[in-house]
């Protein structure tokens, strides 16, 4: 410091780093100044950590996973029910946990006129016999048209709208435009979550809905994605079938 009480500018032929006279000493070069002349081998890998690298294996990827590919084509149940410039993103059947009742049905119905057969026949009772036969044909023929029922009865989505095809006598079509979906979810309980499958709640701005719940649906999740995407980002559904398409014609 000068006499007039003001601070000394600094000697510019004074290393950098040394110290003032009568201060404290410091190191040759100020931090970052020095040269790095240290050397550091590569680094190890272990086996372990390139298992999943070698013969082919593939990594698990941590983040947004790609959609499972489109049917090209609709089926001929649904491809009555679309226009010429509709374009059909897919079409699902009701998770099987729907015939749970049916199942529940046909085997107790088999347990119990199993027994009452058995029971019959060992008391000549051929009359009683018979009717218990009859009784089980009828249960089963009335698990197979619930079955054949569920068979038929499908979720579809396009560019334009969702639909949902029920019904083996009696056929019942219902629709509604992406355009006026408001908001959706779908619900999955503790087996639903186990089973994967889901019901959708779907809302529309109007106040009369053809389809409002649906369930029990499979994927759920897989389901809402595609249903989201095609509501907010129809381009990126092109895109990536226009993709898709052009890779499986270069193979």
């Amino acid at each position: 410091m000068s006499t007039d009480g003001s601070p000394t500018p600094p000697d510019p032929d004074r290393p950098r780093g040394s110290s003032e006279p009568g201060g404290p000493e410091r190191d040759e070069f100020a931090y970052g100044d020095a040269e790095d002349t240290a050397e550091f081998p590569p680094p190890t890998l272990e086996a372990h950590e390139i298992l999943g690298l070698r013969e082919g294996r593939r990594v698990s990827q941590v983040g947004p996973r790609g959609a499972l590919p489109l049917e090209e084509e609709a089926s001929t149940l649904v491809a009555r029910y679309l226009f010429p410039t509709e374009k059909f993103r897919g079409e699902w059947r009701k998770h099987p946990i729907k015939l749970w009742k049916e199942l529940v049905v046909v085997i107790g119905a088999t347990l119990i006129l199993g027994w009452a057969t058995g029971w019959f026949g060992t008391h000549n009772q051929r009359s009683l016999t018979t009717f218990a036969v009859i009784v089980w044909i009828l249960v089963l023929l009335f698990v197979g048209w619930r079955t054949l029922d569920w068979w038929y009865d499908r979720f579809i989505l396009t560019n334009k709208r969702i639909m949902v095809v029920s019904g083996l006598v009696t056929r019942t079509v219902g629709m509604m435009p992406l355009v006026r979906v408001t908001d959706m979810k779908y619900e999955q309980s503790p087996l639903a979550r186990l089973l994967n499958y889901g019901t959708f709640v779907v809302e529309s701005a109007g106040q009369d809905q053809a389809l409002r719940t649906v369930k029990p649906l499979p994927n759920p999740n897989e389901l809402y994605l595609r249903i989201v995407e095609e509501m907010y980002e129809p381009e990126a559904v092109e895109a990536r079938l226009s993709r898709v398409a052009e890779e499986n014609t270069d193979i």
